[in-house]
């Protein structure tokens, strides 16, 4: 009979899950109200989580509600005990009036699956009033260290990359918030979401030119520097259709005639 009772204590330790090992997704909070946003900024907001568990925490992936919100996180591995933050940034750009969006964050933690919220309301251009002398004066100031870049010879569909340092020389923090072009044929990361004054960040161009011969694309990089928001950048690169082609056609030329 003690056999008996025995067998059964194994088996009910047997069937209890085994929860000690478990990574645990602790955020500090998981949702935000960003309250009036002004249309065109880039409403970003960090959501810093912690491991309270007692293994590895892994993020396996994070999708917005919307192709609007842009998710960011920390992608390696968040020891116990460690920190690590899952970043939403919302385009207002076009999108005056409410909005509440949510952050699907997937990970091997316990909850497996967690959702953050961002919500607020976007004040339309046509609402904004002129910013003050004093807001510009405290404004962030966004200056760059070129405002062109020649890629030289490129071929046609080709993808090219180039970096251009941008300084805040103002006096609170600065934010891109977005970048166009005519083409439609660039597209832009930035080292850091929010640039302190004083600071530095690296924004790298990534240049696929369609059409052939001499081009010289017009880039309007858009930030929340109140003084001077858009600042226009130039990328010039001379195209053709293959460079291959090309350095075939250099080999195949006749040789100059040895002259005795």
């Amino acid at each position: 009979m003690k056999f008996n009772y025995f067998i059964l204590f194994l088996l009910v330790i047997a069937l209890v899950p085994v929860s000690y090992g478990q990574a645990v997704l602790t955020f500090s909070k998981t949702s935000h109200d960003f309250g009036q946003v002004k249309e065109g900024v880039q409403a970003t907001q960090e959501f810093e989580f912690t491991n309270t568990g007692k293994s590895p925490l892994i993020i396996s992936n994070v999708s917005a509600s919307c192709g609007c919100t842009t998710p960011f996180w920390t992608k390696d591995p968040v020891l116990p005990g460690k920190k690590g933050k899952v970043t939403a940034s919302y385009n207002s750009n076009g999108r005056p009036g409410m909005f509440n969006k949510s952050i699907t964050v997937v990970s091997n933690a316990e909850p497996a699956t967690l959702v953050l919220t961002i919500q607020g309301s976007v004040i339309s251009k046509d609402q904004m009033p002129a910013p003050t002398a004093a807001e510009i004066a405290s404004s962030p100031v966004l200056a760059l260290n070129k405002n062109s870049h020649n890629f030289g010879k490129l071929e046609k569909g080709q993808t090219a990359k180039t970096t251009f340092v941008v300084h805040n020389t103002g006096k609170s923090d600065l934010q891109i918030q977005r970048l166009q072009s005519a083409c439609a044929c660039v597209n832009y990361t930035v080292s850091k979401n929010s640039i302190a004054p004083g600071e530095q960040a690296t924004l790298e161009l990534t240049y696929r030119p369609r059409n052939l011969e001499q081009q010289n694309e017009a880039v309007s990089l858009t930030s929340n520097d109140l003084k001077n928001p858009v600042i226009s950048l130039t990328l010039q690169a001379q195209v053709v259709e293959s460079l291959s082609s090309q350095s075939v056609l250099k080999e195949q030329k006749p040789a100059v005639p040895f002259k005795q």
